[in-house]
């Protein structure tokens, strides 16, 4: 670049940013600006020519680009609503969105499908001032007027509730959205809060530009977020009013018919991750099979786990869960033993031993930024302590969940198991960890102890009762509805408890060999876990073919039209059974009896216990079964669950919440099958079945799918709330990695 296109560059840039984002000197501003930018292309994308299916999309698109410091920034756009959302994966998981429509007669809710989408060129990135910042373009679609409003900038968990609400349906003038805590919490203390409950909006204009601001600080006043949206104005004009901008062509120069490019710029002052890359990441092993297999599938979710994985934690997934999630991150340790790198389980353990409970808990999720004043305003509101205020901004830890209490414990076994970890890290790890490690394992075992001691169902461990009285999935499926209303889980009590007692038992062992207290006696442990051994007899469902054929007939006739057709031709072609159906139940009721939900969660028993042939048949069974006698549907892959043996009910509630429902497949439920499946030495035909279905679907890659009925035939299409870079679905990895290493070499 020559002097005089450095000057050009420098102008150019400077001339499209506020100015208060640099310090008064031109050459100074200039200077820092050429230190810290840099173009860039997205890191990942979807949907992306020959890897993905686009119709399937149904208009969503997304690109993730890596900001100054390599934390994940992701912009998606749904073309259904015209929403375009930033997701900022940094220290506190912010956001900011749009909402974009067409010229539509004056219909302020309606939707041009056409409305905007990416424009042509790379990202900028860079850091300016203690700024973090990213610019890209846009491109609108419409010939005619553009109008932009519903501007929400916050936390990612605010946009989230956004989108539940259905409020992208209203009007781009209606009320700016405002949680109640925040709003309740600003009302009581007046200003400046009052000031900072929705953004600030601007517009200035010169002779080659006009530029539309929005920036607003976090409630406590600590961090701010901008959003800058700018255009030509010798090609288009815009105004502000009532909140909503309208950019309008200017028909002397495109004669109001051609696209309109505009820039979209964010920045923000949160502070930023500390991201791992590949090589700290994965193992060498895996490293040479991937630089070897030349695979663009293969390095998009190489590039995935990097964009989720921090020296902090790993997140669970974007856009929707850029945060911490005890279960997310430690079944996906378990699941990418073969290809991680013996380093990333004590960044697994530490990052959930800090964030322990009193009593030994396993935090399931973390509130941040902006979601953690919404919960600290809340707790302020009731209880007014000065104390709060001071710290409005500190995390919040969800004690809910039960499940990832017992998946520590299998970690941590796992680890200390690991003979390639020498001796003298473990004990760099415990002087360090010991005493919250030991703190968990003790909870686990008096979680336990109620069963070891009198082995009856109602004995198991319990899911909590919510506030509405019912039992919360605090599991894996936590949808309001995944274990059908039960109490006691499949999952919790025959495959993470007694995996948690063995592993304690070896932990113990581990702890006396390197010349340390251990956590219990060791025989202690080994007896609750035979104890608990036997959980699975509580869960057993076994159907004669008479009673199969009439519940499943029930079930069909309650299906529409075309859903029916079709499952009724696949019952046709692939049969009923002619022995007695047996299964494993989702969950128990209250009384301890089966509620008789067929599941994929027996899948992750196969990976950590070895059943012996005749018990693993057994469990494969369903997998096999094509639905809805089973779970297999070609084409698409296992279904997360089947309920067609459970009461009517049961059916109702799938149907209003379809999240783990008969209608999706999971990626982290394949990933398990086939991570358990292909450590074998023999493989089981299912193996090779799910593959191939899965990869027909063209979701292999995604954290969950649906389908559809088009023309009597079953489509597969992207599930609405899914993440699109997933923690357990880039699992997938070993998946590969554990397939390559089973072919017969040349």
């Amino acid at each position: 670049m020559t002097g005089a296109e450095v000057v050009a560059l420098g102008q150019h840039v400077v001339a499209d940013r506020p100015q208060d984002q640099y310090d008064s000197a031109p050459m100074i501003r200039l200077t820092l600006l050429l230190a810290t930018q840099a173009a860039q292309a997205p890191y990942v994308a979807f949907p992306e020519p020959g890897l993905d299916d686009q119709a399937a999309y149904a208009g969503y698109t997304t690109r993730v680009y890596r900001d100054s410091r390599h934390n994940a920034v992701q912009i998606y756009i749904d073309a259904k609503s015209g929403r375009v959302v930033h997701v900022w994966a940094d220290a506190l998981d912010e956001s900011i969105g749009f909402t974009v429509r067409g010229d539509t007669a004056g219909d302020e809710a309606a939707v041009d499908k056409a409305a905007v989408a990416f424009g042509a060129g790379e990202a900028t990135v860079g850091a300016t001032g203690g700024r973090r910042w990213l610019r890209y373009a846009l491109t609108l679609q419409s010939g005619r007027s553009t109008r932009i409003g519903q501007f929400l900038l916050g936390s990612m968990r605010l946009e989230r509730d956004f989108g539940y609400a259905g409020r992208v349906r209203d009007s781009l003038n209606a009320p700016p959205f405002v949680v109640p805590e925040m709003r309740q919490l600003a009302q009581r203390l007046g200003a400046p809060y009052t000031s900072r409950l929705t953004p600030s909006l601007s517009v200035t204009r010169t002779a080659s530009r006009w530029t539309i601001r929005a920036t607003q600080p976090s409630l406590d006043g600590k961090n701010r977020l901008w959003l800058t949206v700018s255009g030509n104005a010798r090609r288009s004009r815009a105004a502000l009013a009532n909140r909503v901008v309208t950019i309008r062509p200017v028909g002397g120069s495109t004669g109001g018919t051609e696209p309109l490019d505009i820039r979209v710029e964010i920045a923000t002052t949160g502070p930023a991750l500390h991201p791992l890359d590949r090589q700290a990441i994965f193992n060498p092993a895996f490293l040479r099979f991937a630089d070897s297999s030349q695979s663009p599938r293969l390095e998009r979710e190489i590039r995935g786990f990097e964009l989720l994985s921090s020296r902090e934690k790993l997140m669970a997934g974007l856009p929707n869960y850029a945060t911490y999630f005890g279960r997310d991150m430690l079944m996906t340790a378990i699941l990418m033993e073969p290809v991680w790198s013996d380093t990333m389980a004590e960044h697994v353990i530490a990052a959930a031993l800090a964030k322990l409970g009193p009593s030994g808990d396993v935090s399931h999720e973390e509130a941040l930024g902006g979601q953690a004043i919404r919960e600290n305003a809340a707790r302020y509101l009731q209880h007014p302590d000065p104390a709060i205020l001071r710290n409005l901004d500190a995390v919040r830890e969800n004690y809910f969940m039960v499940d990832d209490d017992f998946q520590l414990a299998v970690v941590a076994g796992r680890y200390f198991a690991n003979p390639a970890v020498p001796d003298a890290r473990k004990r760099e790890f415990l002087a360090r960890w010991r005493e919250l490690l030991i703190r968990n394992l003790t909870y686990v075992l008096r979680q336990a102890a109620p069963y070891a001691r009198d082995p009856v169902a109602t004995n198991l461990v319990s899911f909590h009762r919510d506030s509405g009285g019912w039992w919360h999935p605090g599991s894996w499926r936590d949808s309001r509805v995944g274990y059908a209303g039960g109490r006691f889980a499949f999952d919790v009590n025959v495959v993470w408890v007694p995996a948690a007692l063995r592993a304690i038992a070896a932990i113990d062992s581990t702890l006396r060999a390197l010349g340390l207290e251990g956590v219990t006696g060791e025989a202690d442990a080994a007896a609750a876990a035979q104890a608990w051994s036997g959980t699975s007899r509580h869960f057993e469902v076994a159907l004669a073919p008479g009673d199969v054929e009439a519940r499943i007939r029930m079930k069909l006739a309650s299906l529409p039209s075309a859903e029916r057709v079709y499952w009724e031709q696949v019952l046709i072609r692939s049969g009923l059974p002619a022995d007695t159906l047996r299964f494993l139940a989702v969950s128990l009721d209250s009384a301890g009896v089966p509620i008789p939900v067929m599941s994929t969660d027996p899948a992750m028993w196969l990976l950590l216990e070895n059943l012996g042939a005749d018990r693993e048949r057994e469990v494969l069974r369903p997998f096999a079964l094509p639905y809805p006698v089973g779970l297999f549907v070609d084409g698409l892959g296992p279904l997360t669950a089947n309920d067609a043996y459970a009461p009517s009910a049961v059916w109702q509630m799938f149907e209003h919440d379809l999240y783990h429902s008969p209608r999706v497949v999971w990626g982290r439920d394949v990933n398990t099958l086939l991570v358990s499946l292909a450590r074998r030495r023999s493989s089981p035909p299912i193996l090779d079945a799910v593959v191939n279905a899965v990869e027909k679907s063209g979701f292999r890659h995604a954290e969950l799918w649906s389908y559809e009925m088009s023309g009597g035939a079953l489509r597969p299409i992207r599930y609405g709330t899914g993440s699109d870079v997933q923690l357990w679905s880039l699992t997938d990895l070993a998946v590969q990695y554990l397939f390559n290493a089973r072919r017969p070499t040349q």
